[in-house]
């Protein structure tokens, strides 16, 4: 074998030689870039992104719900502030041939509270402890005074203030009465909304 064909095989080697050096410096650098599968982190389960037909909480006019298989928009919001406590109450579209109005309210107090509002005209007043309203019995529960801005069709102004007085029994079940601006006491009838009874389309 001549020295011509020992120099091509060297050559031929140092050639192969690089090449695996290179495969394995690049191996070597994809594997360094690896890092560990992120540790999943708690979830609130009562959280927003767990509301399986939508979170109240992002409730606004032009939203559309489903509750008790009945489809309803929402015409307009009340944003109400007492101190550091907000809630919002939402005017629906359920306004029947006598004018009874519903509302929906959403509060956090400190877990999320839906309750579904029917406006009643029984003559009565916020007065005393307790009352009495198709011969169930409420206890008096919170008498406040809060700010309030509205946003869509509410037949309120654009902000005011509004004095409530509320009342409650057992079941979740409720009474409340609004004072918009030195108006006439406003009377609903509420019913705690079971969590995953509502369905929430967004508006857009």
């Amino acid at each position: 074998m001549n020295a011509a064909v020992l120099v091509l095989l060297a050559l031929i080697l140092l050639a192969l030689i690089a090449v695996i050096v290179v495969l394995i410096i690049v191996v070597g650098r994809r594997g360094g870039d690896a890092r560990p599968a992120p540790v999943p982190v708690p979830r609130d389960p009562f959280g927003p992104e767990d509301q399986a037909g939508g979170d109240p909480r992002t409730l606004k006019a032009g939203d559309m719900i489903d509750y008790l298989g009945a489809r309803y928009f929402v015409r307009g919001s009340v944003r109400l502030r007492e101190g550091g406590f907000t809630w919002s109450e939402h005017l629906l579209d359920g306004d029947g041939a006598d004018g009874v109005k519903v509302w929906l309210s959403v509060e956090e107090d400190p877990d999320l509270q839906v309750v579904w509002w029917t406006g009643r005209d029984a003559g009565l007043r916020p007065d005393g402890r307790t009352l009495t309203l198709d011969g169930v019995e409420y206890r008096r529960d919170e008498h406040g005074t809060a700010t309030y801005t509205t946003e869509g069709t509410t037949g309120l102004g654009a902000s005011g203030r509004v004095e409530y007085v509320d009342f409650e029994r057992p079941g979740g079940r409720y009474l409340s009465f609004e004072r918009y601006d030195g108006g006439a006491w406003e009377m609903s009838a509420g019913d705690s909304v079971p969590a995953g009874a509502l369905t929430i389309y967004p508006g857009g």
